[in-house]
C-alpha cells in the first residue's frame, strides 16, 4: 500500500468516526479562516479583522508548554472599543461538544520552508493531533527524531501559527502505531545519555497492544475519547514546562478509581509494578477527585516520613502548591477540618493519621475531627502492601464509615506471603491485600513492564564459596561442597571489590549492599575501610570505592528517628539492643562522610544526611568534568532503608547478604531495574545467600498467575552461553559482510567500504556486536573459559579498533543525515552512540594517565602509552567531536619531561582556545569577514544554543552584496560554519541551525 492509499484509507476511517473531512483546508489562510469561524461560534462573537489579528498574535508562540496552557484556559481579549471579551479556544466545560475535523496535506509556506503535514485533527479549528504516515518500517525512535527535527526547523509553522497547539504526534505505517506528546526542544535530547523517550503504544485493559492504525483510531481517536485524552490524561508539569501523556495502564487505573467512587462501589487496589509511575497515577486520580463535589476530602497516605516528603515533592512537581507539608499531627487535623479547596487533597503519613484518629495522647484531636465522621472521604494508600495491615486500617473504617479506601502496590500480599515475623518477634497473620481492599481494580505486573520496556530484566549471580577457602577473602563461585549460612564478610568484601567494576560498567553506575542487621552494616563499613586501605598500600594504582552506610538512629535520639523507623522493621528491632554503640557508629560514619564530601551533617538531623546520600547516588548521572568521581558514591550499605521507595536510573547493582522473600525480595531487586539506555541492559544482583529458590518462588508469585517458567524467561536475562553464541553470530555477520565486498574482515578495511549503502549496512551489523559485548561486560558470573571464548570470538584490541572505525563511519553518515533531501535508508538509521561511550575513559583518566606516564616511563614507553590512549579515545563516542583535537594535542606533547595533571589540563585548554581561534579566523579570511564579528556570532550562538539569522545578515552587510550574491555567500559561509558550531556544541541542539544544512 502506498502512503497516499494509506492516508486515504485512514481519512475514511476518521469519517466513519464522525470527523468532518475538510479537503478545502490546505493552506495557512484556510486553516486560520476556519479557526476564526469556530472561535466566533463558540464565543458568540464576530471579531473584526484587527481583533482577530491581535488574537492570533496573542496566542501563537514557539513555546509548546505555554500554548498548551492557553488551549486549556480562559482568557481575555480587549476589543477595538476597549471592552473585554472573555474567551476560550475550545469548549473546556464539555470537550466532547467541540467540532472535530480532519485535514490533510496542509502546507505552511514561509520564506525558508515549504513544509507539508500528512494528517491533522482539528478541535474547534485548533490543530491538536498530527499524524505522520510512513510508507516503510522505520524504528519508532528514528521516526520520532525526524518529526522533532522537522518541527525545529525555522519557519516550519509550529512557532508562528496555529500548528503550535499540536498536543500529540502519531506515527504509523498502518500496522505499527506509536504516539508521543509535543514538547519544548529541551525535552527531546536525542544525543543525550538518557535515551528513554516517552514514546508509547496504546493497549487495552489487559495490556494487549493495539498497533493497527484503524484499531488505534477506534480506541484512541474516537471524538470523545481523544477529547478526554487531551483534557484529562495529559499532565502539564509546571516545574519543568513539560507535557506528559499518561500511559494506557495509568489511565485505566485512574478510570477504575474514579468509576468506583462515582458508583459507590466500595474499596479496591491497583497492582502496578514498582517503577511503573504509580505516583503520577495517584496524582491524577487525586486531582480529578479534587474537582468532584461529591467528595469532601482525598487523603493520600504513605508509610514513612521520607516517602511523605518524596510524594509531596512529586505532586508539587506535577502541579506547584498542590499539597502542603503537615509538619505535625495538629496541622494535619487543621487541614482535615479546612473547607478551603487547597486543603482538599492531603498527603500524610499513616503514623500522623493514626495519631489524629486515636487522639495520640491529645483528646482534643479526636473531638475536633468529629464533624468529619459522616463526610465522604477517599483514602489512597501508597505501597499498601507495607502499612495498611491491622489497627490503622480498622481505625479509619471505624471513624469514617462513609470512606472509600484505594491502595497502590507493586507487590500485593497473597495468602502465600501473608505471614511474617513482626518487629516484636511474634508470629502474626497478615491480612491479604484483597482482604482489606476487597477487589483488584487493575493490574500492570512486572511481566507487562519488562515486555513493554518500562523496566529492565535482572541478571542474578548466585555466589557459592567453597567450604574451607572463604576465610582468605577470596571465596570462588563454582560447584562443589558449599558452606551453609552467611559467607564470611571479608570474602564478601573481597568479591565486591573484584566484581564491582564489571557490575557497574566501570563505575558508570552505583550499588547498594543489603545487610541483615545494623551490626552487620557497621562491620561491613569498617571492613571496606580496612581492606581498601590494605589494597592501596599493596597497589598505589588501586582506586578505592567511595562507601557509606545508611540506617536509622535509635528511637531515643529524637522524634524524627522514631518516625523514620515506623516501617523499618529490622532496624527498629536492632536499635533496641545496645543502642548507644549503634548511635556512636552512625555518628562516626556521618563524620567520615562529612570529611569526604565537605558536608556538615549530624545524627540529630539524620534525615538531611539520608537525603544527601540519596542525592549523591543520583548525581552519578553527571560526567566527571561536572561532578568529579571523588564527589560521587560508589556503594551504600543499607539494612532496610532505600530497599523500598527509592529510585535512581544510575543505580544498577544490588549486593545481597540478607535473607529476602516474596514482596521484600522483589522490592529490593527492583531498586536496580530503572530504564536508562543501552549501556544499562539489566539490573545486576549479586546474591551472597544462595537464594535462588526464593527468587524462583517470588517470580512465580508475582507473575500475575501466568506460567512460572515463561515468567522466568521474561524476568531474567539469558545465560552467558546464550549471549556468547549471539555475539559469535553477530561477528560472523560482520565477517561475511566484509568478505562479500571483497574486503578482509579487519577494522582498517572498514574505511574501504564504498558508498553510503555499504556503510549503513556495516553500522547495522556492528551495532549488534557492540550490544552483546556491552551486555557480557556486565555479567559478573563469567568463568575463565567463557572469558577466553569471548576473546577468541573478537579480541579486545580488534573490538576497540572496530569501535573506532564504527564511530568514524557514523560521524560521516550523521553529517549527511543532518542534511535535507530524500535519503530514506540513511534517515532511518539510529546510530545508538550511547553504546559506544565508556564510563572508564574521561578527561580525568586521560590527564592522569599522561601525567603518570611522563613521570614513570621512558620516552619510548610514553609513545606506546599515548598510542594506546589515542586508540581508546578513538573508540569512545564521547570524544567523537574532539578526537582530532585530542590526537593533535597528545602527539605534540614532549617526551622525557615530567608533566603534572594541572599543567596538562591548562595546556589542553590553551591548545583548544588557540585552535578554535585559528579555525574561526581561517573561516573569516576565506569569506572576507571581520574575525571579531564572526567570533561574537559564534560565542552568542553557543551560549544561547539558538542561531540568529538576523545576526548572520548583519555579519554579511559590510560586504555590500546584492541579494543573489548575498544568498550564495550565506550558503558558502554556513557550509563551513555549521559543522564547526555543531562540533563545539558537544551534542547539544542549536535551534535554527537546521535551515542551513545542505
Amino acid at each position: 500500500m502506498t502512503e497516499a492509499e494509506l492516508e486515504a484509507q485512514f481519512i475514511a476511517k476518521l469519517q466513519d468516526l464522525k470527523y468532518s473531512y475538510r479537503p478545502d483546508i490546505r493552506t495557512r489562510a484556510a486553516l486560520e479562516g476556519n479557526f476564526r469561524q469556530k472561535f466566533d461560534e463558540l464565543n458568540r462573537v464576530t471579531l473584526t479583522d484587527g481583533e482577530f489579528a491581535r488574537l492570533l498574535e496573542g496566542i501563537t508562540t514557539p513555546d509548546t508548554f505555554e500554548v498548551s496552557k492557553t488551549l486549556r484556559g480562559r482568557h481575555t481579549l480587549f476589543r477595538d472599543d476597549g471592552t473585554p471579551l472573555d474567551y476560550t479556544l475550545v469548549n473546556v466545560r464539555d470537550w466532547c461538544r467541540n467540532t472535530f475535523e480532519v485535514v490533510n496535506q496542509l502546507r505552511i509556506n514561509t520564506h525558508s520552508s515549504h513544509h507539508r503535514y500528512d494528517v491533522l485533527l482539528l478541535l474547534n479549528g485548533v490543530p491538536v493531533v498530527q499524524i505522520e504516515l510512513k510508507k516503510r518500517d522505520v524504528s519508532p525512535q528514528v521516526a520520532m527524531r525526524q518529526i522533532v527535527d522537522y518541527k525545529n526547523d525555522p519557519g516550519n509553522g509550529y512557532g508562528n501559527s496555529l500548528l503550535g497547539f499540536v498536543q500529540l504526534f502519531v506515527i504509523s505505517n498502518g500496522g505499527s502505531t506509536h504516539y508521543f506528546a509535543n514538547n519544548r526542544q529541551a525535552h527531546f535530547s536525542f544525543n543525550a545519555d538518557e535515551r528513554y523517550l516517552p514514546l508509547y503504544q496504546w493497549a487495552d485493559q489487559d495490556n494487549r497492544k493495539i498497533t493497527d492504525l484503524n484499531h488505534f483510531a477506534d480506541h484512541f481517536l474516537a471524538k470523545c475519547t481523544l477529547a478526554e485524552m487531551i483534557s484529562r490524561y495529559m499532565v502539564l508539569l509546571e516545574t519543568e514546562g513539560r507535557l506528559m501523556m499518561m500511559r494506557p495502564y495509568q489511565i485505566y487505573a485512574v478510570k477504575a478509581i474514579v468509576g468506583s467512587i462515582a458508583q459507590g462501589a466500595g474499596n479496591g487496589y491497583i497492582w502496578h509494578t514498582t517503577g511503573s509511575g504509580k505516583t503520577l497515577t495517584s496524582f491524577k486520580a487525586s486531582t480529578l477527585l479534587k474537582d468532584n463535589d461529591g467528595i469532601d476530602k482525598c487523603v493520600f497516605v504513605v508509610d514513612r516520613k521520607d516517602l511523605d516528603r518524596q510524594t509531596r515533592e512529586e505532586f508539587n512537581r506535577f502541579q506547584p502548591g498542590s499539597v502542603e507539608e503537615n509538619a505535625n499531627t495538629g496541622k494535619l487535623v487543621r487541614r482535615l477540618l479546612s473547607t478551603d479547596k487547597a486543603d482538599k487533597v492531603i498527603v500524610t503519613t499513616i503514623q500522623k493519621l493514626g495519631l489524629a484518629l486515636s487522639g495520640g495522647g491529645k483528646a482534643e484531636y479526636q473531638g475536633q475531627l468529629e464533624p468529619l465522621r459522616d463526610k465522604r472521604v477517599v483514602f489512597i494508600f501508597d505501597e499498601c502492601h507495607r502499612s495498611q495491615f491491622g489497627e490503622n486500617h480498622q481505625a479509619i473504617k471505624r471513624f469514617f464509615p462513609n470512606s472509600q479506601l484505594f491502595g497502590f502496590t507493586g507487590t500485593p500480599i497473597f495468602d502465600q506471603n501473608a505471614r511474617s515475623i513482626q518487629v516484636k518477634g511474634k508470629e502474626a497473620s497478615f491480612q491479604t491485600t484483597e482482604d482489606i481492599f476487597q477487589r483488584q481494580l487493575h493490574a500492570y505486573t512486572i511481566n507487562h513492564a519488562i515486555e513493554d520496556g518500562n523496566v529492565l530484566k535482572f541478571h542474578v549471580d548466585y555466589y557459592k564459596p567453597e567450604v574451607e577457602d572463604a576465610g582468605d577473602g577470596e571465596g570462588q563461585s563454582g560447584v562443589g561442597q558449599t558452606r551453609t549460612g552467611p559467607p564470611p564478610k571479608p570474602a564478601v568484601v573481597a568479591k565486591i571489590l573484584q566484581k564491582h567494576g564489571a557490575a557497574t560498567a566501570g563505575r558508570r553506575f552505583n550499588a547498594l549492599l543489603a545487610t541483615a542487621s545494623i551490626d552487620d552494616a557497621i562491620q561491613y563499613y569498617d571492613l571496606f575501610a580496612q581492606l581498601q586501605a590494605e589494597r592501596q598500600t599493596e597497589d598505589p594504582d588501586f582506586r578505592p570505592l567511595n562507601v557509606t552506610a545508611v540506617f536509622s538512629p535509635p528511637a531515643y535520639v529524637n522524634a524524627e528517628a522514631r518516625q523514620i523507623q515506623e516501617d523499618l522493621a529490622q532496624e527498629r528491632l536492632d536499635n533496641l539492643e545496645n543502642p548507644e554503640a549503634k548511635k556512636q557508629a552512625l555518628e562516626r560514619i556521618i563524620g567520615d562522610y562529612n570529611a569526604r564530601y565537605g558536608t556538615n551533617h549530624s545524627i540529630s538531623e539524620f534525615d538531611a544526611y539520608a537525603q544527601d546520600v540519596q542525592g549523591r547516588i543520583k548525581s552519578q548521572q553527571w560526567p566527571a568534568r561536572d561532578v568529579p568521581q571523588a564527589q560521587k558514591l560508589d556503594l551504600v550499605i543499607v539494612v532496610d532503608m532505600l530497599l523500598t521507595g527509592f529510585d535512581s536510573k544510575y543505580l544498577n547493582t544490588l549486593y545481597v547478604d540478607k535473607n529476602l522473600r516474596h514482596h521484600g525480595l522483589i522490592q529490593a531487586l527492583s531498586r536496580t531495574n530503572r530504564i536508562l539506555n543501552a549501556t544499562k541492559p539489566y539490573g545486576n544482583i549479586l546474591d551472597f545467600r544462595g537464594q535462588q529458590d526464593a527468587v524462583d518462588e517470588a517470580i512465580a508469585m508475582f507473575s500475575s498467575g501466568g506460567d512460572a517458567e515463561r515468567s522466568r524467561e521474561i524476568w531474567l536475562v539469558e545465560e552467558a552461553p546464550t549471549v556468547i553464541e549471539k555475539l559469535q553470530k553477530a561477528v560472523e555477520k560482520v565477517t561475511r559482510f566484509m568478505e562479500l565486498h571483497d574486503l578482509p574482515p579487519t577494522p582498517d578495511q572498514v574505511h574501504n567500504l564504498r558508498g553510503d549503502t555499504e556503510r549503513v549496512q556495516f553500522i547495522k551489523f556492528f551495532k549488534d556486536v557492540q550490544r552483546y559485548a556491552t551486555q557480557l561486560e556486565q555479567y559478573t558470573d563469567l568463568t575463565d573459559e567463557q572469558r577466553e571464548e569471548i576473546a577468541q570470538i573478537l579480541p579486545l584490541d580488534d573490538l576497540q579498533a572496530f569501535r573506532g572505525a564504527y564511530l568514524e563511519t557514523a560521524q560521516k553518515l550523521k553529517a549527511q543525515q543532518d542534511k535535507p533531501g530524500e535519503q530514506e535508508e540513511l534517515d532511518a538509521l539510529d546510530f545508538e552512540l550511547v553504546l559506544f561511550a565508556s564510563a572508564i575513559i574521561d578527561y580525568d583518566y586521560i590527564m592522569t594517565l599522561l601525567a603518570r606516564s611522563s613521570a614513570q616511563e621512558t620516552p619510548e614507553q610514553q609513545r606506546q602509552t599515548r598510542d594506546k590512549l589515542l586508540a581508546l579515545i578513538g573508540s569512545d563516542a564521547k570524544f567523537m567531536d574532539e578526537r582530532e583535537e585530542l590526537r593533535e594535542y597528545v602527539h605534540n606533547l614532549p617526551t622525557g619531561v615530567a608533566l603534572t595533571e594541572a599543567a596538562l589540563w591548562d595546556g589542553y585548554e590553551q591548545f583548544k582556545a588557540k585552535r578554535h581561534t585559528a579555525e574561526l579566523h581561517a573561516v573569516a579570511a576565506r569569506h572576507g569577514l571581520d574575525a571579531h564579528a564572526l567570533q561574537a556570532l559564534t560565542d552568542t550562538t553557543l551560549e544561547r544554543l539558538i542561531f540568529d539569522s538576523q545576526a548572520l545578515g548583519d555579519l554579511l552587510t559590510p560586504l555590500g552584496l546584492g541579494w543573489k550574491a548575498r544568498k550564495r555567500k550565506e550558503e558558502e559561509l554556513m557550509s563551513d560554519l555549521t559543522p564547526l558550531l555543531r562540533r563545539r556544541a558537544e551534542g547539544r541542539d542549536i535551534a535554527g541551525l537546521g535551515a542551513y544544512d545542505k
